[in-house]
């Protein structure tokens, strides 16, 4: 009989300490989620990523198919994005398939522009107007990303992309690797420098790609987007995961 109730208390014991244990879990991932958000309507700083997340497309795809080599391309950033090579060996493979040249570039701005993301506009001109501080942080050209800022009345100096180089001539003559969006953390390296050169204490970093996950840290929070193009292992490793900006908004409005 003795035996039995041992048995009985043994088996209460570890069926209540699996439910406590799975609640403390449970509890974890809210808090982490309910902290992204306080942090997203506290921020001093929002940066956001450019290609899929802030416009529909990527950049350099486009651009390799105005150049007539997309596909070839279009499979180098999809490995890029997924963090299976490292950003600049992608980018050094990819810019050596397109050799677009200056002309090249300016036609592509000029009869294909790139697309705003729905809800985009709206959103940092709500950060805007509540003194946040809004930054372009992108592994693409900064000729392209320099027109999505200007679209969204954010200063030029608040973006952060790769230059493309060319001849005199107007030929491809390679990119500038110094810049620290060319590498991998190289997002991560920037937020750095804005929190010492602006003194931020909370910075929110935004995106769709691994290259923006591994921005946080030093960023104090990190948001994945899905709205233009879901990536399965971001979309894991978010603590907040959304697919439009106006849940952004919605969250805005709490405050």
């Amino acid at each position: 009989m003795k035996d039995l109730l041992l048995l009985l208390l043994l088996r209460t014991s570890i069926t209540t300490s699996t439910t406590t244990s799975t609640s403390t879990t449970t509890s974890t991932t809210m808090t982490s989620l309910s902290q992204t958000q306080e942090l997203f309507r506290r921020a001093e700083a929002v940066c956001f990523d450019v290609d899929s997340t802030v416009i529909k497309e990527e950049g350099i795809d486009e651009l390799a198919k105005f150049c007539g080599v997309g596909d070839a391309v279009t499979e180098m950033t999809r490995k890029a994005m997924g963090g299976s090579v490292t950003f600049k060996t992608a980018l050094t493979e990819r810019l050596s398939i397109i050799r677009c040249s200056r002309e090249q570039v300016n036609k592509l701005i000029t009869d294909h522009p790139p697309q705003l993301t729905a809800g985009i506009k709206e959103l940092v001109a709500r950060l805007h107007k509540r003194n946040v501080k809004v930054f372009l942080i992108s592994g693409g050209f900064r000729c392209i990303v320099e027109h999505v800022a200007t679209q969204l009345d954010i200063p030029l100096d608040h973006v952060y992309a790769n230059r493309l180089k060319f001849y005199f001539n107007g030929e491809y003559a390679g990119f500038d690797d110094s810049q620290p969006t060319a590498e991998s953390g190289g997002k991560g390296r920037v937020i750095s420098m804005l929190k010492e050169q602006y003194g931020f204490k909370s910075v929110v970093m935004i995106g769709d790609g691994a290259t923006d996950l591994e921005a946080c840290p030093p960023a104090s929070a990190f948001i994945g987007f899905g709205g233009n193009v879901i990536r399965p292992q971001v979309k894991e490793r978010s603590s907040w995961y959304v697919t439009s900006f106006g849940e952004l908004l919605k969250e805005l409005e709490k405050i």
